[in-house]
């Protein structure tokens, strides 16, 4: 085994010298760059455990209490970062219990490697203890699935784990790694050199259309989001948008591409998105689709936009040829990283000085500050008031995780992102996600303030990991918002089924005392007027704190409550 510290490759003078796949893993690890995996310990790769000990100072372990939150972090880690985030599991169930992560990472687009301890080689094909045949459970959860059945090819697949899951559409690999590959003594082999994403461009004939295009229009609109983005890449937008006076809209839960207080912010483009906004891009001539697969959740059940071709003229850029002509059909497709794109539209300039859409910008911005205003919900809670308390006193690099669930609706409409990678959510609506992907966070940068955001179901769903944040000292606050049911399937009852209430109800903790058991930080807020006191010391506590909010059920949804979507019912019924 090679030095404490010393790549395998580096150390090792001859081709002789021994070495085991463990240490090549951990050793490729350190090539690409990782500095933190999140694991469950399992007894299929003790062996990279083992090597880990010899790396403490450059990779952290984090050990979580649970498989699914090991595989959010990791993948909340390639959503703040851009660059794969990595967790270990152990072979069966807790494989299984890590598919979560993968199917967000593969539906948000998130570069991610899931590495499985496997059964020893010699047991494969029979039904051992705890085996699956990987490739075929997560066929098509990743974008690749492989087992490594030669130890001496170990750099290789991790090279190509890497390359893979950054290049092109971003998504999760899965490595399945039999224990035996991973114990037995093998030959040292040399390291591959540091993975490089690898992005397509537009062409020059391509901007020059999406200019003629442009300056033929009355109404374009901007909607921007999706994976791969950085910061110099937004600020390129940016320039693009102010140089053009374009209003720009957010795909679904990747608001924070742009400030939301940026004059020409028209909001965001999702699930209970502004009347007024989705009327705006029904109405445009020009869509500018620039980031996002146009899923489900963006366009609203794909009733925003018509299928296969758009009333309006659709530029539609993503990172990957297969999303182009995959649903929509655009007048322009283009296969392009994000950074590239955006340094060429910032370039772009336009021919003449007054768009015939000049205003239009300023319009869209203003029935956004409109929207976000705080509605009046039943009960002593408004939280559209709370979510304004936090956005005025959280520091503007702040990072708020969520879920699923209606609460989340509040923190989408009336919280304002103001910094890259500040909002870190599923669009694949996992619940589970807010509180796992919060402790990663904070992991990755303990100077900043990190908020969950959680429904008492969601927050149920991976609350045990409240002590691994105690156990790294992570100062996360988590906030639960409790209305004693699963509200959003409450509300779809509601509306498809009014009065017949049946398996939604949940008897919770007292979660201010269920974070004290941890020895973390707990609050308790019935009333708005509790709530910024609460938040004051749960930031004050220095160390993890739970703020249990307590709602009445009837406040459902920002715009409706029960009753109302009752009554909904009722008449799509003809009651």
């Amino acid at each position: 085994m090679s030095q404490p510290n010393a790549p395998v490759s580096a150390s090792l003078s001859s081709a002789a010298a021994q070495t085991t796949g463990a240490r090549l893993v951990v050793d490729a690890l350190l090539t690409h760059g990782v500095e933190r995996v999140f694991c469950v310990p399992g007894e299929s790769f003790l062996a990279v455990l083992d090597s880990l000990h010899d790396e403490t100072e450059r990779i952290q372990t984090i050990v979580c209490r649970h498989e699914a939150a090991a595989a959010n972090m990791a993948e909340a880690v390639g959503k703040l970062t851009g660059r794969p985030g990595v967790a270990i599991v152990t072979r069966g169930p807790g494989a299984t219990h890590a598919s979560i992560g993968v199917h967000t990472a593969f539906q948000d687009s998130t570069p991610m490697i899931l590495l499985i301890g496997q059964c020893a080689r010699e047991h494969l094909d029979r039904e051992a203890f705890q085996e699956i045949d990987y490739r075929r459970m997560f066929g098509q959860m990743a974008k690749w699935v492989a087992q490594i059945d030669d130890p001496k090819r170990i750099p290789e697949y991790l090279s190509h784990a890497f390359h893979t899951a950054t290049s092109g559409r971003p998504g999760p690999v899965v490595l399945s790694l039999p224990e035996d590959v991973l114990s037995d003594a093998c030959e040292a082999v040399a390291g591959a050199p540091t993975y490089k994403r690898v992005a397509a461009s537009p062409s020059a004939a391509q901007m020059e259309e999406l200019r003629q295009l442009l300056e033929g229009a009355q109404r374009p609109m901007v909607i921007a989001g999706g994976s791969g983005w950085t910061p110099a890449a937004c600020a390129d937008l940016q320039r693009f948008i102010e140089n053009w006076q374009l209003p720009i809209g957010l795909a679904f839960r990747f608001q924070d591409t742009l400030d939301n207080e940026h004059p020409n912010y028209a909001g965001d483009v999702g699930l209970g998105i502004n009347p007024a906004l989705a009327q705006r891009i029904r109405d445009a001539d020009l869509l500018l689709t620039l980031g996002p697969r146009l899923g489900e959740a963006t366009t609203n059940g794909y009733t925003l936009l018509d299928i296969p071709k758009t009333k309006q003229t659709l530029v539609h850029v993503h990172q990957g040829a297969e999303e182009l002509g995959r649903v929509y059909a655009a007048d322009l497709p283009i296969v392009s990283g994000m950074p590239e794109l955006a340094a060429l539209l910032a370039a772009l300039k336009p021919s003449s000085g007054k768009p015939a859409w000049a205003g239009a910008a300023e319009e869209a911005h203003q029935a956004y500050l409109e929207w976000r205003k705080p509605r009046q919900i039943p009960g002593d809670v408004q939280m559209g008031e709370v979510i304004q308390q936090l956005r005025a006193h959280l520091p503007e690099d702040a990072i708020l995780t969520n879920g699923a669930g209606n609460y989340a609706t509040w923190l989408h409409r009336h919280f304002s992102y103001r910094h890259f990678r500040s909002q870190l959510a599923p669009t694949s609506g996992a619940m589970g996600y807010g509180v796992p992907a919060a402790i990663a966070a904070k992991s990755m940068y303990p100077q900043r303030a990190v908020v969950a955001l959680a429904g008492d179901g969601c927050f149920m769903m991976s609350a045990q990991e409240l002590a691994t944040a105690m156990q790294y000292d992570l100062h996360v606050i988590f906030i639960v918002v409790n209305n004693s049911h699963f509200g959003t399937i409450r509300m779809h009852q509601e509306r498809h089924y009014p009065n017949r209430v049946h398996g939604t109800g949940l008897t919770n903790p007292d979660f201010a005392a269920f974070a004290r058991s941890f020895g973390a930080h707990g609050e308790t807020v019935e009333r708005t007027e509790d709530f910024l006191p609460a938040l004051q010391r749960s930031m004050e506590a220095k160390r993890a704190a739970v703020i249990e909010i307590r709602m009445p059920q009837e406040a459902s949804t920002p715009g409706a409550t029960l009753e109302q979507i009752r009554e909904q019912g009722r008449k799509l019924r003809g009651e």
